[in-house]
């Protein structure tokens, strides 16, 4: 019986084949780039957040029914705003023990909480105001463990998105425009696990 051993070099993961150390015959697997996985991440989230921002709130304000508001939680018959539904989903995601983060961060927030953290954050969230198709990378260190980071453009996919932006009393730019760039989603994985 052939015994199939993993093993890590530096990033490399490297599939042994064989009965003893000494005659395994090594074969390279390809390991994803964090940019893949970072890409991959953002397509759940963008795609799920999207349909929910839509298909969900939209349509019910047009229907005459629940609103979203800041206030979901305490006031009947209201929705969470679809950047608060993000925020759950990733305090949601974080309860199952995975080290991936991620969060809405703006230039512009209504809650100063989605500020950017630090210039980092802030050159981040301006290459991707000047190029939205690119996300804007980079890698940082919490502890011992190292991330990589990436900030992708957080579009106005909406009129909802456009006019709760601009008539929020909070709002700090109140002339945004429908698929304008209003921020950045952040995604943060571990390397070198």
């Amino acid at each position: 019986m052939m015994r199939k051993t993993v093993l890590r070099v530096g990033s490399t993961m490297v599939l042994c084949l064989g009965l003893t150390a000494s005659s395994a015959i090594a074969t390279e697997l390809p390991g994803i780039p964090p940019e893949t996985v970072t890409d991959y991440i953002h397509a759940v989230i963008e795609s799920g957040r999207t349909f929910y921002t839509i298909h969900v709130v939209e349509r019910m304000q047009k229907q005459g029914g629940s609103p979203a508001a800041e206030n979901w939680r305490t006031e009947k018959k209201t929705l969470p705003l679809p950047a608060q539904f993000l925020a759950e989903a990733s305090d949601l995601a974080s309860k199952t023990g995975t080290k991936v983060r991620y969060r809405l961060i703006s230039l512009w927030p209504i809650n100063p909480h989605n500020g950017p953290d630090g210039e980092s954050e802030k050159k981040g969230l301006e290459a991707v105001r000047e190029h939205p198709e690119r996300s804007a990378t980079s890698s940082l260190k919490i502890g011992d463990q190292t991330y990589f980071k990436a900030i992708y453009a957080d579009r106005a996919v909406s009129q909802s998105c456009v006019g709760c932006h601009n008539t929020h009393p909070h709002s700090p730019k109140k002339d945004f425009k429908l698929d304008d760039v209003m921020g950045g989603l952040v995604i943060e994985i571990p390397l070198g696990e």
